[in-house]
């Protein structure tokens, strides 16, 4: 009886896996995980009229520098003056050997009193007839020639001590003690005023010819222009706190540059600007007319390409070529490669590659020339 039980329980025992493979075959294969979309700060740009400002390579000059030579040669007995020191008007620089001068000044005044001597003696004769016009006009002519050459003498004698003609930083002395100075021809020092100063730059050809095409931007390009802005950047980096203003532009092109010079006046009371210093120079006041820009951490490069991203339809990225031109504070106008209503991917931009989606979201920050 066991054993008839045992043979009714084993077909069963059997077909118990087939049961449960069956049950498992009702229920669908799970799908693979598709993560979500990932999230982008966009910036939709928009035209806007903004600033545009030009920075060009610039070098200081002196307001006006003077060269000191001397009128007379002599052998130099003293130079009193510290090389690169602040002189003042009148104050002595060299001075020279005066023996021969003033032997010469000495010799013009004995003749002087002569002439007078004579002319005295000879005047109170005249009306008594007892000499004749003629003496008398030759001794006046002697008194007027030996007065001509007393002042001369006594000119020479003075040049002997040569002084500044003006006040300003004064330059390396070229001659020192028992040099011989052979008269205008040797350049003792120069004396550069420094307050204001002037600062010289270069605008090429092609620039000059867009702000001639611009009527705004060729007004402000004239000297003495109140609405143009000239700052200057230092070697360090740091801003000028004072605003030039242009005082010249050069009648014609360089010829063997292509460029024109500009010429802008700073006042320099502290002696910041020194002359020889090369600087950034920026101009301001200039603006762009419906400028599209974008912050400058949207604009990527690589292979020799600059450009951003873009969300185009169904939020799928698109990668533009672009053209960036000027800065404006912390944006990056765009010259060619994007146009009004693009969607530019601002943050996130390490998630996104061309084809995939993305969940644009307005970005953390918003500039002027582009808006959410």
């Amino acid at each position: 009886m066991i054993a008839s039980l045992e043979r009714r329980i084993a077909p069963v025992a059997l077909l118990a896996p087939l049961f449960l493979v069956a049950a498992a075959c009702d229920h669908a294969a799970p799908k693979p995980f598709v993560p979500p979309p990932a999230q982008v700060g966009v910036l939709t740009v928009a035209p806007a009229s903004l600033s545009e400002p030009y920075e060009f390579v610039g070098q200081v000059e002196p307001f006006r520098r003077v060269e000191v030579r001397s009128r007379v040669e002599g052998i130099v007995v003293d130079r009193p003056f510290i090389e690169g020191s602040v002189v003042s008007k009148g104050q002595v620089l060299y001075k020279l050997d005066q023996v021969k001068y003033d032997a010469a000044y000495r010799s013009a005044l004995a003749r002087l009193d002569n002439a007078k001597r004579t002319l005295a003696r000879l005047e109170p004769l005249l009306p008594k007839h007892a000499v004749a016009q003629q003496d008398v006009d030759n001794a006046r002519s002697e008194l007027e020639g030996a007065q001509a050459a007393v002042d001369n003498a006594k000119k020479d004698l003075d040049d002997t001590v040569i002084r500044a003609e003006i006040a300003g930083q004064v330059g390396r002395a070229r001659l020192e003690l028992g040099a011989r100075v052979t008269g205008s021809a040797d350049l003792l020092t120069t004396i550069d005023e420094l307050d204001p100063v002037y600062v010289t730059f270069h605008p090429s050809s092609q620039q000059l010819l867009a702000w001639q095409q611009d009527p705004q931007s060729a007004a402000l390009l004239r000297p003495g222009s109140t609405g143009l802005g000239v700052r200057v950047v230092l070697p360090d980096g740091s801003l000028l706190p004072r605003v030039g203003r242009l005082n010249f532009v050069a009648p014609s092109l360089d010829s063997a540059s292509g460029t024109e010079e500009f010429r802008a006046q700073f006042p320099n009371p502290d002696r910041r600007l020194l002359p020889g210093q090369f600087v950034r120079v920026r101009l301001e006041g200039f603006k762009r007319p419906n400028a599209l820009a974008v912050p400058q951490r949207a604009v990527q490069q690589g292979l020799g390409r600059q450009f951003v991203y873009v969300v185009g339809a169904g939020d799928t990225v698109v990668m533009r070529d672009v053209h960036p031109g000027q800065w404006n504070g912390g944006l990056w106008m765009i010259d060619s490669g994007l146009v009004a209503g693009d969607r530019v991917i601002v943050d996130g931009v390490q998630k996104v590659a061309p084809g995939r989606v993305v969940k644009p979201v307005p970005a953390n920050d918003s500039t002027a020339g582009a808006s959410k």
